[in-house]
């Protein structure tokens, strides 16, 4: 399997390039973060195989992901609010757990039947969280119904999953696959696997009692509009043709501060996706073998997934609805002049161009 190092291809050129520029643009970043306290909890709903549940999403506050401290990908800037360092101990990440249930029981409408626990990295890689820190979270969620754990494909191990599933957990591996085409995650967002890691990761969680969860990423930095539809309809087939993966979060890509996202936005030449762009993917794919969401942060906002500002908030409650509900029709029960603006984007909006409209 591929190995996470910043020397995938020839020194100065292509990943190598890209980690350059990484680094130091992460270099500008100089805030610090308590490793006692979790980057953010809140309390949500999702749809998962066993129907609706009520959500407990975590976000640990780790040492960060070990392939963004090589440099990472290009539109991810989540390492930049990891704790300084590069390792929290196993008391401190308790002590976030801790924190998370009490917001919880601050907040929730009970416990909540799926807790989704991410790092911004990979919960399974032990540099991030030991195994005594694993199999403490495994026991004390427990009495769970769902969880779904964070990691990049090399890391995904049978016998991982199976302290969780063992646990009575139904146990979901989200892994930021990001597309299916291996040049689009190699060349644009810099990601060093291909798809046939993702594949093997997906029968490593299904030996080990589990599934995977697999997250797309809508319009990565160098592709038009429409090069980017394209890529995401092939992909959420793609990927729910993969025995083991039973669904795909297609989210569109925000600009993150610390990145190179940011910086071709600052410069004019990133636009996030329209949210007709998300919508016509969830739409077109409803006959794919999986369930398909998509949660696009930052909606309406000039740094997220955004139509014209009018119809914004209309088009992302859609969205909302169709992850709960699965039904299409309820992208018929919007529009705006703008679809006009957007299809024209699509026609003639080329990678030489773009963006084509703010």
């Amino acid at each position: 399997m591929s190995k996470p190092t910043p020397e995938v291809y020839e020194r100065g050129r292509g990943m190598d390039a890209h980690n350059q520029v990484m680094r130091d643009i992460r270099a500008e970043n100089d805030q610090s973060y308590d490793p006692h306290e979790p980057t953010r909890v809140w309390i949500d709903e999702d749809n998962t195989p066993d129907g609706v549940y009520q959500s407990l999403t975590i976000i640990l506050n780790t040492g960060g992901c070990r392939w963004a401290r090589a440099g990472g990908c290009t539109m991810c800037g989540y390492v930049a609010e990891s704790v300084e360092g590069g390792s929290v101990s196993h008391d401190a990440l308790m002590d976030q757990i801790r924190s998370a249930l009490d917001h919880e029981a601050a907040e929730a409408d009970g416990e909540s039947g799926l807790v989704k626990i991410y790092t911004s990295g990979s919960f399974l890689d032990e540099r991030e969280v030991g195994a005594e820190t694993r199999q403490a979270i495994a026991e004390t969620f427990g009495d769970r119904d769902r969880i779904v754990i964070e990691s990049l494909p090399d890391f995904v191990d049978a016998e991982k999953v199976t302290e969780f599933t063992e646990q009575g957990l139904e146990t979901d591996v989200a892994v930021g696959l990001e597309t299916a085409t291996d040049r689009v995650r190699h060349d644009c967002v810099n990601k060093y696997f291909d798809f046939a890691d993702f594949e093997a990761a997906c029968a490593e969680a299904l030996a080990g009692g589990g599934g995977v969860k697999a997250y797309l990423l809508m319009k990565p930095p160098f592709l038009s509009e429409s090069e980017a539809l394209e890529d995401m309809n092939s992909s959420v087939r793609r990927c729910a043709a993969v025995e083991g993966c039973h669904t795909v979060s297609m989210n569109p890509c925000n600009v993150q501060r610390y990145t190179m996202v940011d910086e071709l936005f600052f410069e004019g030449g990133y636009r996030p996706p329209w949210l007709w762009s998300v919508a016509e993917v969830l739409e077109s794919t409803t006959d794919a073998d999986a369930i398909v969401v998509s949660d696009p942060v930052g909606h309406g906002s000039d740094r997220g997934a955004h139509n014209c500002g009018e119809c914004d908030d209309r088009v992302q409650r859609a969205i909302k609805d169709f992850d709960l509900r699965q039904d299409p029709s309820v992208f018929e029960q919007v529009e705006c002049d703008c679809e006009r603006t957007w299809e024209l984007v699509l026609s003639e909006e080329a990678s030489y161009n773009m963006p084509l409209s703010r």
